[in-house]
């Protein structure tokens, strides 16, 4: 047990060390992929595949680049380090590409495609990077991020009486206090993370759309919305045994939220967003919330003496307040799952097939669904070090648009 505990304090404290200020100073190229398929019922798509590139000493010895590139869509940021004081770093960003901002209307297990439409934005963005204990074991960061988001809309099969909502800009303003961080690798061997965040989602147009009936129509885009959520996730391996468990908690509110900002639960695919909501055997993003508590834990036994096989667990449970005009018969939601994971050596890559079971998910009227998941991670620069944080809805953008969706 000491030994175990020292272990851990020890990969935490080089953790902390590489985590500085937010602006990663490590070489990074990774290729993630991941890919839901149900067995029953046509759902959104659930996928995502991007590279991922951190570059420091860009231009200058304070400046790094950060490039996230998915297909039709570019996500970057430059950070200035130590910009703003010792301890205190600046990001500018620029993202878009084309069907970032569409929508899939999902309504107890029914993937409504006449309700469903494409989007396309850009986003300029600027982020501060705050550390308040440097030299501490586990640190302390404070973001602050404001965003100008443009989303424009464009029918995909949607029905020719649907009124899509207004183009719009979208002022964003977004903070939190992260203790720890989670590296953005499938599975990662060691990880603790604490953290409280804040969104305020402010639109220039706003108002009805959908379906006009009774002198009206059938839903709205809200002038504002705010979002409060948390999340505690601790991963342990065992250092002899290399038996792996990851716990992860997140819980969520919000004031005014609507389809374009209420909680969105469903799937599994770890890396689709910086706080991804699982739940094993469901379409992607197939709940819609206005509060939520997500509870998820992860096990992982090796098969071999060399650690490269191991056998996958996974089990989730949420209780959850949906959206009005999406709410489904419960409100607890359970899903389990079980695969395998090969680890190549030295980690260099990572294959993952894992199947779910969605308890509680509704398909043609009863309940139970199955699925099947793949992912893959390539290393190309085996670079472990502090986490970065792709912004919502993901990096999957594209390949709904790609692939018809």
């Amino acid at each position: 047990m000491k030994l175990g505990f020292r272990w851990l304090l020890g990969v935490l404290l080089c953790l902390a060390l590489r985590a500085g200020a937010q602006v990663d100073p490590y070489p990074r190229d990774l290729i993630q992929f991941g890919y839901d398929q149900p067995f029953e019922g046509q759902s959104p798509l659930g996928a995502y595949a991007f590279y991922y590139h951190n570059q420091p000493n860009f231009i200058e010895t304070n400046m790094t680049l950060r490039l996230a590139v998915a297909p039709v869509y570019l996500d970057s940021e430059v950070g200035f380090t130590s910009l703003l004081g010792p301890n205190t770093d600046l990001g500018v960003g620029l993202a878009g590409g084309g069907f970032a901002d569409g929508y899939s209307e999902v309504h107890q297990g029914s993937y409504i495609k006449q309700e469903s439409f494409n989007g396309n934005g850009l986003e300029l963005s600027s982020s501060l990077y705050h550390l308040f204990n440097p030299g501490d074991l586990i640190p302390l960061n404070f973001v602050l991020r404001g965003s100008a988001h443009y989303s424009e809309y464009e029918r995909d099969n949607t029905a020719s009486d649907f009124e899509l909502p207004s183009d719009r800009t979208t002022f964003n303003v977004r903070t939190g206090l992260r203790w720890g961080g989670v590296e953005p690798t499938l599975y990662p061997a060691l990880a603790m993370e604490v953290s409280v965040w804040y969104l305020g989602s402010f639109r220039t147009e706003y108002g009805p759309y959908g379906y006009y009936n009774n002198g009206g129509y059938d839903r709205a885009v809200n002038e504002a919305s705010h979002l409060f959520w948390t999340r505690a996730t601790l991963a342990y391996t065992l250092p002899e045994s290399q038996q792996c468990f990851v716990v992860n908690l997140q819980a969520g509110t919000s004031i005014d939220a609507d389809r374009f900002s209420a909680y969105r639960i469903g799937g599994t695919l770890p890396l689709v967003a910086e706080f991804p909501l699982s739940l094993p055997g469901y379409y992607y993003q197939e709940i819609s919330a206005e509060q939520f508590v997500l509870l998820n834990a992860n096990y992982l036994l090796p098969l071999d003496p060399a650690k490269r096989w191991n056998l996958n667990v996974d089990a989730a449970t949420a209780w959850v307040n949906y959206l009005p005009g999406l709410a489904q018969p419960g409100d607890s939601l359970s899903g389990v799952g079980g695969g395998i994971l090969y680890k190549a050596k030295s980690d260099r890559w990572k294959l993952v097939l894992d199947y779910g079971y969605g308890i509680n998910a509704i398909r043609s009227g009863s309940k139970g669904a199955n699925s099947l998941t793949v992912l893959l991670q390539i290393d190309l620069g085996k670079m472990s070090g502090s986490p970065y944080h792709p912004l919502q809805p993901g990096l999957w953008r594209g390949w709904r648009g790609l692939f018809g969706g």
